[in-house]
């Protein structure tokens, strides 16, 4: 049978195929939406990066690609989501489920997120993670057992929409107390999530020490310890500043400074104390 197209022709088209791949590689790289192309609202529209400018400081989240065709009855229940809170909360749930005996080689954010993160849906209780299928089976030590724990097929990480998000059928009444701005809002939650994943490395061994994190955040080892403890906030805080519901006033370092070790001594520190996070 004679071919369609001549071999010539059928190698020029591989070639450029293969250019045009190369060239998407370097721009999904070359952005800092590390989770572009694998997040999803919960009626399966793809989520792109996109950014605002608000007095020279630039915020990026993911927005439905529903909502960007102004076909918004088609997007899902949660719409928009800040960029550095969900990548911070993903990153987290897949370095906690890859604990092993051995410790895995240390990789970039961005690297963690290829090699292990298929499809990541946005759901207004929940990030539903799924894990790329692993490539083969751990080699066995001389004992016969693999080292390597091989990640769930999926994982449901706990997340509560922020107000912004477009929640379908709810009204959200005006709060008594002056509302927090979305930037203090993105910025305490991003912290919390990272100092989280900080205690973490250093539980599970995957780094010595303050110092090393330091080095791989591109930080002082003092900034590091500084926040390290907004890793123990109470859960009531958390849900008040993903809420925005916390003190307009509170910000990272704030929180950080004045952190003691009881749940209820940081929620009269701020002012929850006896009150609903949810309409404080």
């Amino acid at each position: 049978m004679k071919p369609i197209a001549g071999r010539g022709l059928f190698e020029g088209v591989q070639a450029q195929l293969a250019e045009n791949a190369v060239a998407r590689q370097v721009r999904l790289k070359g952005t800092p939406a590390l989770l572009t192309g694998r997040i999803f609202d919960d009626r399966g529209n793809r989520m792109s990066p996109t950014h605002a400018s608000k007095r020279g400081v630039r915020y990026r989240y993911y927005v439905s690609h529903a909502l960007l065709q102004k076909q918004s009855t088609k997007a899902g229940e949660v719409a928009r989501v800040p960029a550095p809170e969900i990548e911070a909360l993903v990153l987290n749930g897949i370095r906690q489920q890859l604990t092993s005996g051995e410790a895995e080689p240390a990789m970039t954010d961005r690297e963690l997120i290829e090699r292990h993160a298929g499809r990541v849906i946005i759901k207004a209780q929940a990030v539903e993670v799924h894990f790329v299928s692993p490539g083969g089976v751990a080699d066995a030590g001389g004992n016969g057992m693999a080292h390597a724990v091989q990640p769930p097929a999926k994982i449901m990480l706990p997340w509560a929409a922020p107000s912004f998000a477009a929640l379908k059928g709810i009204v959200h009444a005006p709060a008594a107390n002056p509302p927090m701005k979305p930037e203090s809002r993105d910025a305490l939650l991003t912290a919390i999530a990272k100092a989280r994943s900080w205690i973490d490395d250093i539980r599970l061994g995957r780094v010595g020490s303050f110092l090393e994190i330091a080095g791989r955040e591109g930080r002082g080892e003092r900034h590091i310890r500084l926040l390290a403890p907004l890793a123990f906030v109470s859960p009531r805080i958390v849900a008040a500043i993903a809420a925005g519901t916390a003190p307009a006033d509170l910000t990272v370092t704030g929180l950080a400074k004045a952190l003691p070790y009881s749940w209820a001594e940081q929620e009269k520190k701020i002012g929850l104390a006896g009150q609903d996070p949810a309409n404080a």
